[in-house]
């Protein structure tokens, strides 16, 4: 189970959208325990859209999830990325900082993109000692999201799921499990994503991201424009049975609902969780009975 002393427990959340900041404001948000804005939005920017966020995060948890960190990227650590994301933190007290494990670009240009790394030793070590070197200049632990992916590098050498948790033990950090972008990754990639979702450490997640993806034919599309689909829940449920709850949250970025529509998303998350708890406690109920009565 997760160890609930080294990540804070803040129930079922979503994403802070502008479309929603009149509902927040004024109190329409009870069912919401906490929410996650976009690190980039508020880093390099004043006036009303950090005005909300400080009166947000006055009643409630708020975690900051960058795109723009690129721990995996070969150019130097942005310092003035990591200033400007170090005085928001200090700012906002988050509950959580997280990121991706992926590169955004290259030769000091952006590519608007979260790109996939080649899963090497090699590779393994570099972002190690980057992440270990944002964290120390934070003052804190960090956690690493799983990217959905469309390609794989030929110089991978292991897993995806291998290299995520081998990374969150060298560096000392967390993992953010998007169990969406594992099942888009793996039926893109014609991978089991049962198999990953049992690769990860459970003391180092911290928290879950669920979404909703576009099938395009051919491959599915990360877009967070759609409800969460039968098999992500399933997964989900599979993740909480094996790895225990971790803060959650639903996103939806593209298309976005009324909070109304997203807050049932968020008791069904609720409700999943509690499938899977029980499901679990049952098998280890039977389990121990099935002990008591063995022959000697």
């Amino acid at each position: 189970m997760s160890d609930s002393s080294m990540w804070p427990q803040l129930g079922y959340g979503l994403g802070l959208r502008t479309e929603h900041y009149s509902d927040v404001l004024e109190g329409r948000t009870t069912d919401v325990d906490w929410f996650e804005v976009i690190s980039e939005n508020f880093m390099d920017s004043g006036g009303r859209p950090l005005r909300i966020l400080e009166a947000v995060r006055r009643d409630r948890p708020v975690a900051l999830h960058g795109v723009g960190l690129s721990i995996g990227s070969s150019d130097a650590l942005n310092e003035r990325y990591l200033e400007q994301l170090d005085s928001l933190a200090k700012r906002i007290e988050p509950a959580l900082i997280t990121d991706h494990l992926c590169w955004t670009g290259t030769g000091g240009r952006g590519l608007y993109d979260l790109l996939p790394l080649p899963y090497t030793e090699e590779v393994l070590e570099y972002v190690a000692s980057r992440v270990r070197r944002v964290q120390d200049r934070l003052g804190r632990r960090i956690l690493l999201e799983n990217a959905s992916t469309y390609l794989e590098w030929s110089a991978t050498q292991m897993p995806e799921s291998e290299f995520l948790a081998e990374l969150s033990r060298r560096a000392d950090c967390g993992i953010l499990l998007d169990v969406n972008n594992v099942y888009v990754s793996c039926t893109n990639h014609g991978l089991d994503a049962q198999r990953y979702i049992d690769a990860i450490p459970a003391e180092r997640v911290g928290q879950i991201h669920l979404a909703g993806f576009t099938d395009m034919g051919s491959y599915l599309f990360d877009t967070h424009s759609a409800p969460v689909c039968d098999e992500v829940w399933s997964l989900y449920r599979r993740a909480v049975a094996r790895l225990g709850e971790s803060s959650t949250l639903v996103e939806w970025d593209d298309d976005i609902p009324s909070l109304e529509r997203l807050t049932q998303e968020l008791d069904r998350a609720r409700g999943e969780a509690t499938r899977a708890r029980e499901s679990r406690d049952e098998d280890e109920k039977e389990d121990g009975d099935v002990g008591t009565h063995d022959a000697p």
